[in-house]
């Protein structure tokens, strides 16, 4: 990898073509690969771009979710080969794409030390051969894809039957990227879906060649060393390997967010840190039987990433936790949606985001997977909800039925965002008898759903001029909190500047380092979901709490000895530093 960070996957649309955009300049992102009806769209899109003929995968095709997705990575996979052969061709000493890529390289980069010494050197055979040394140890980004596991629905066939397993959504997703030219990884988020992890042993590409290479990589996007090891070894017994295990902090991130039991980033990373060595043995050991009993015999063994990823907002914090925790690389995710070249953000939720408050950011019961979801008060969606419900009429027409998963009232499962499944359940509700206290809060409660399959699919569609007559227009989206610090519209180089210490983005504002950001979320988290309970708490919610509390008080103790050990800031910062966990402890205890 040229770099030390990656673009993560930005909702359904808002990063689905970035690759495109960033894999050029050695880049590596994330793509989603859940709504297959987008992603046909824009291989539509893609096509009529390059002059050439579309011929639509319809859904009377056999198979063809999993046909659209390998048709759109096999497309953008050719559109980056051209594009990044191009600029290898490209004169040095210019300014174009050739000198955009090696200057949005790390100043470390010893490939960058070694172009800028080449750039003074005097004409002749010898600066000839160092530029075509240079061309070719370029590589192109990765253009990796993300699945939600357990976002999984069974499908029907023509007649209306059921279909089979491997045409559930997950698995179906999963056999698109499988099959396609690219050789990458997948991103498995939102916990462990055992049906899609056996699936993997299907496919040659996820197995290694004698060397430890593997043509496709499985990435596991984890929120605490316990469940990472539980999903490694599942995976290692049937001779799949993780290349890389994605650690992101449960509530300082952008998308669903994840509070597990209060465990911290800080102490997450300690111990991934400390138990890595015994880790990879505990897996190689595994690995290794699984694929002699598959007859694979490997010389060398695969390699294994560890990084980081949620709420990282200054070069020092990037640096640090690359240094201290040993980490391969970070995940930057939420400001680049503040960068129009890379992301697909619509030009009035751009405007929003981009002079928004720190209350416009917050964490929600939104999603209809019945998940925290972290969302964002000006978006058009949120605007059209409320709209709705003041018309007496809530809820969203459900088209794209990605996140089915209730039977309270209908055999077939249906959306909680859905207008059906909300009529029916504030009509259960406004019948009992006797009249709930909290029945107002209840049907909030309901009608706080909102469509999430079109919502953050729409900007990609605006922002492409793909938009249909009469579609809706409204634009749901899901940054993390650590955006609010970010104000403004910024370029790649700005943003890439920012992440290598280049420029400050942030250099009038006022921020808490990331660790102090993510346990405020923690602690406000902890102290509403108790008041939310306090009338009906029973002895497992107690536990939780309490377990929760102990977690958060054992992360503050452990911060107060990493503080001193962040010797790339000022002694007043890390004043700073302990003066807020000594606020923080205090307020937990009040708890």
């Amino acid at each position: 990898m040229q770099h030390t960070f990656h673009i993560p996957v930005l909702g359904l649309g808002y990063s689905i073509d970035t690759p495109v955009k960033v894999a050029k300049y050695g880049i590596s992102s994330v793509a989603s690969i859940v709504d297959d009806e987008l992603i046909e769209r824009m291989r539509a899109h893609y096509m009529r771009m390059r002059g050439e003929t579309y011929t639509p995968i319809t859904k009377k095709d056999a198979d063809y979710r999993a046909k659209r997705i390998t048709a759109y990575l096999d497309l953008i996979h050719e559109i980056i080969q051209k594009s990044f052969h191009e600029l290898q061709q490209q004169p040095f000493g210019e300014d174009n794409d050739i000198a955009r890529y090696f200057r949005l390289l790390p100043p470390k980069s010893p490939i960058k030390q070694r172009y800028e010494a080449m750039l003074n050197m005097p004409g002749g055979v010898e600066k000839m051969r160092e530029e075509q040394a240079l061309r070719d140890s370029i590589v192109p980004g990765a253009i990796d894809v993300n699945i939600m596991s357990k976002v999984d629905k069974m499908n029907l066939d023509a007649a209306g039957n059921v279909s089979g397993d491997i045409y559930s959504d997950a698995l179906a997703a999963l056999r698109g990227f499988a099959l396609s030219k690219l050789s990458s990884s997948i991103i498995m988020s939102a916990g462990m879906n055992p049906r899609l992890y056996s699936y993997l042993e299907n496919f040659p590409d996820f197995y290694p060649d004698s060397n430890g290479t593997l043509r496709k990589k499985v990435i596991l996007k984890v929120s605490d060393y316990r469940s990472a090891l539980v999903q490694a070894k599942f995976l290692a017994k049937k001779g799949i390997w993780v290349s890389e295990f994605r650690i992101e902090s449960g509530l300082n991130c952008g998308g669903h967010a994840f509070a597990t039991e209060g465990n911290l980033l800080g102490p997450v990373l300690e111990e991934f840190k400390r138990r890595r060595d015994e880790m990879f043995s505990e897996l190689m050991t595994m690995y290794s039987v699984a694929l002699e009993n598959k007859g694979i015999l490997l010389k060398n063994a695969p390699a294994t990433r560890i990084t980081v990823q949620g709420g990282i907002g200054t070069a020092a914090e990037n640096s640090f936790l690359l240094d201290h925790y040993g980490l391969e690389a970070t995940g930057w995710g939420s400001p680049f949606l503040l960068v129009p070249e890379v992301t697909n953000v619509d030009d009035d939720t751009l405007h929003e985001l981009a002079n928004a408050s720190s209350d416009a950011y917050y964490v929600s019961d939104s999603s209809p997977l019945g998940v925290l979801f972290n969302n964002f008060k000006s978006s058009t969606a949120e605007k059209q909800r409320l709209e709705r419900i003041a018309k007496g009429r809530p809820g969203s027409p459900c088209n794209k039925r990605y996140l089915v998963s209730n039977t309270e009232f209908t055999a077939e499962p249906i959306c909680t965002a859905s207008r059906q499944y909300q009529q029916l359940k504030i009509k259960q509700l406004s019948s009992l008898e006797p009249r709930p206290a909290n029945l107002d809060r209840q049907i909030e409660a309901v009608t706080e759903k909102l469509c999430l399959c079109d919502g953050l699919s729409t900007a990609a569609l605006i922002k492409n001029n793909l938009v249909k007559p009469r579609e809706n227009k409204a634009v749901a989206i899901c940054p993390g909190p650590n955006l609010a610090w970010f104000s403004g519209i910024y370029s790649l180089d700005e943003m890439v500047g920012h992440i290598y210490g280049q420029v400050d983005l942030l250099a009038k504002t006022v921020r808490p380092n990331m660790f102090i950001n993510e346990l405020n979320l923690y602690v406000d988290y902890l102290k509403r979901d108790m008041e939310k309970h306090a009338a009906v708490l029973n002895e497992k919610k107690a536990k939780y709490f309490t377990k929760f509390k102990e977690n958060l008080s054992e992360g503050i103790l452990y911060y107060k000895h990493l503080v001193p050990e962040i010797t790339n800031q000022t002694a007043a910062y890390r004043e700073e530093m302990m003066a807020q966990l000594g606020a923080m402890e205090m307020e937990l205890a009040r708890i």
